[in-house]
Order: structure tokens, then sequence, then C-alpha cells
């Protein structure tokens, strides 16, 4: 299990929000941390310590006054860290390349795949086609429903009808790299994880996969490696001490680092 560093950007501030309190309707959104720091200084932090595959989001739409400065934003942190850090907000065929150039090493897409409640398969292979599927990684960020998770897009403010099962997994992994799931209803409460989702994305064998939800403590740490069976990297926002949290970021790396090495 592998820590994956974030930067969320909203604003043209680095923040932690509550995932499904983002609306795009007056650039809202429930906040439990606006930065002082820049992205830049976030991801120098995370190129330090040694950790790649975190994710540099940009939260606001492209209609936002807001977008070119949280763009901007982004870009800074992908030339702090180049090549350390995914990228993903909006991320199309037409603007992938910029976000590659900036220094991302990935790009990560959800609402240009997902519409409608449909696959856009088209889509997804002018993706493909684009940057390769050793630089996409398909955010497959979900809510629960009755009889499963379910796909949300649009910086998880629209559901669809597209439910995460094995299958799908194993269909869209051959045009990506990477999954990225979010678990909206615990994202940024710091009250828990979706240990039902955990254990079914534990059960599929396949590319890798981050799991962002609910993180809270080196407990939940030890919870996931073991439901997880070592094979879901993780995300860790609101709880960490870099983000006003009570947990203390180099102790949830070196905690990661050690659960790791022991599974090993």
């Amino acid at each position: 299990m592998k820590f994956r560093p974030c930067i969320d950007i909203h604003n043209g501030k680095v923040k932690q929000i509550v995932g499904a309190s983002l609306k795009d309707a007056g650039d809202m959104a429930a906040e439990n941390f606006v930065a002082e720091k820049s992205a830049a200084d976030y991801a120098e932090l995370y190129r330090k310590h040694g950790l790649k595959g975190g994710h540099v989001i940009v939260l606001n739409g492209k209609d936002s006054s807001y977008y070119e400065e949280t763009k901007d934003q982004a870009f800074s942190a992908l030339s702090a860290y180049p090549g350390g850090l995914q990228a993903g907000g909006g991320i199309t065929p037409e603007n992938a390349a910029q976000f590659l150039e900036a220094g991302a090493s990935h790009v990560i897409v959800t609402s240009y795949v997902f519409q409608g409640g449909q696959i856009l398969k088209e889509n997804l292979n002018k993706l493909t086609k684009a940057v390769g599927k050793e630089r996409l990684v398909l955010d497959v960020s979900c809510k629960k429903k009755a009889d499963g998770y379910y796909i949300v897009t649009d910086r998880w403010q629209k559901e669809t009808d597209i439910r995460i099962t094995s299958a799908l997994l194993e269909k869209l992994s051959d045009f990506c790299d990477e999954f990225l799931i979010h678990a909206v209803d615990v994202e940024g409460k710091r009250n828990g994880m979706e240990e039902e989702l955990l254990g079914k994305l534990a059960k599929w064998q396949g590319i890798p996969i981050t799991y962002a939800g609910g993180v809270q403590s080196l407990d939940d740490l030890r919870k996931l490696q073991e439901v997880g069976a070592g094979k879901i990297d993780v995300t860790i926002g609101s709880a960490l001490s870099i983000f006003g949290g009570t947990l203390d970021f180099g102790e949830a790396v070196s905690y990661c680092r050690k659960l790791s090495k022991n599974l090993g």
C-alpha cells in the first residue's frame, strides 16, 4: 500500500473540502481547510519525501471566473515536481497535452468519459489515442446506493447509472494505467472509510487502485491494508496535519511504508 499525496485546488487556493458539498453555481464548497501555502509548496514537500503518484485536482469548472487562477496553481505544482504528480479536472483530448507538458505523469479523467449514464466509448478511445494508455488514470469516484456503488461525475455533482463491478473495472483497464476512487459519501468528513467498497475493490485483480475517503488515523491505515490485502493505495486529505488535521503527515507516510514492508 503506497501513500499517494493530494493537492486539491478551488478558487485559486489549496483546500480540503467536504466532497459532496461542491457546487459549480457560485463556486461554493464546505471547507475543512484553506492553505496559506501554494500548490507548489505542497508539491515540493511531496518531492522531498519521495512520494510519487499523487494527484493535483482543479476543482473549478471551465466556466468559473476562478478557473485560470486555479489551473495556474495546478501548473505550478506540476512544474515543481515534474513526473511526480497526476493532474485532473476538466481533462479532454484537446487540453491533456498542456498538463502533461507542465509536468504531469498522468492525466485523470471522469466526466469526459462518463456522461448521461453511459460510458462514451468514442471519447475513451480519443483520450487513449491522445495521451496513451500508460498516461491515463480513470477516476471512478462513487456514491453508495441500495445495490452498490455508482460513478459520480462533474466534480462529484452528477450521479450516473454506472455501477462499479469487477467486470466494469476489467473492461476499463484496457484503456488506462490506474484507477482513482473517491468514496464521495465520506470524502472530507473524517468519520471512517467505506469498508464495504474497499472489500469489493480488493477482490479485483488488475491495475493499481488509489482509494480516498474518510481515512483519519493510523488504525484506519491498518484496516485499509488488511481489507485491501495490500493491493489498494491510499490518499489522505483533511485528516492530515498539513491540512489542519490531527494525523501527523510524517507518521502517516512512515506507517504506510512500514505496512508495505511487512506485507512484502
